[in-house]
């Protein structure tokens, strides 16, 4: 992916989601010819040249200073992840051994394979770059379903959620979780954006799925963290589960441990329990 491109198609987003009075400023005139606010407007409550912000919006992020990031990262409202990913837009940091890594394949080592097994009655699952699921535990495959069905190099989150007809059923809220798959992929097409795997996996969902092209436009990003999902599951109906997003230690970064559970003495407990029940007679598959 080309960071210019990115850079400009990002700010631009950002800057037609604002209006005027969302930052303080007067909005004179029933029409405007632009959504949101004007580059001269941004310019001005960032603090910087109006001929400076349009060069950054064109893509041209050379020799752009912190500061002037900071500037114009407070003026668009960013959150902190937006932040950070304007940041590897603007000033790509990636290094040759990084380039290096993402081409290899990633692996779970033994130790975090037992703690998944071990995990009695709580579905988890390891994902890699990309959303690559690398690992998982029995209760997980009951939860998010067969992953054995799809082809090693196939199974990933984000392949799931838009071309899984099961997924669309499964997740009660199947758009926000389609919108946070695309978002993280986002974030991650910002740190390495010379990555062809991702290349290859944005292509292949922008052709097979309209709902993933026109959220990938959007230029949305966010980081995998916690929340809830609700769930309807062909077994044991609706359930609310909370999910956390560890991160793994190690010499791969890119490597996160994702657990779901239900609050205690819920329906949706009990719905988790008999669902990890039903897991016990699946065999653990070959990851």
């Amino acid at each position: 992916m080309d960071p210019s491109a990115e850079l400009s198609e990002f700010l631009r987003s950002r800057r037609a989601r604002l209006k005027p009075q969302d930052v303080g400023l007067p909005e004179f005139g029933r029409h405007r010819r632009v959504p949101g606010l004007r580059r001269e407007e941004l310019a001005q409550l960032a603090g910087v040249s109006v001929a400076y912000y349009t060069r950054l919006e064109q893509g041209n992020g050379r020799n752009v200073s912190m500061e002037v990031l900071d500037a114009i990262a407070r003026a668009l409202r960013l959150s902190d992840t937006e932040r950070a990913h304007l940041t590897h837009l603007a000033k790509p940091t990636v290094k040759k051994r990084q380039r290096a890594a993402i081409s290899r394949p990633q692996q779970v080592r033994p130790g975090l394979s037992y703690l998944l097994d071990s995990m009695d009655g709580v579905p988890a699952v390891v994902l890699g770059r990309r959303l690559d699921l690398l690992a998982w535990n029995r209760t997980a495959r009951a939860l998010l379903g067969d992953f054995t069905a799809w082809e090693p190099h196939e199974r990933n989150m984000a392949r799931m959620v838009f071309l899984d007809p099961n997924a669309r059923s499964l997740y009660l809220d199947w758009a926000c979780k389609a919108t946070e798959v695309v978002s993280v992929l986002r974030l991650y097409a910002g740190c390495y954006p010379d990555d062809p795997q991702l290349l290859a996996l944005v292509g292949e969902l922008s052709v097979r799925s309209e709902e993933f092209r026109s959220l990938w436009a959007a230029h949305t990003v966010a980081d995998k963290g916690h929340g809830t999902k609700r769930m309807r599951h062909p077994l044991v109906g609706e359930m609310e589960l909370s999910y956390e997003t560890l991160k793994v230690s190690g010499a791969d970064p890119n490597l996160v441990l994702v657990t779901y559970h239900a609050e205690p003495g819920t329906p949706s407990a009990e719905a988790l329990r008999l669902l990890a029940q039903w897991g016990v007679d699946e065999p653990v598959d070959a990851r």
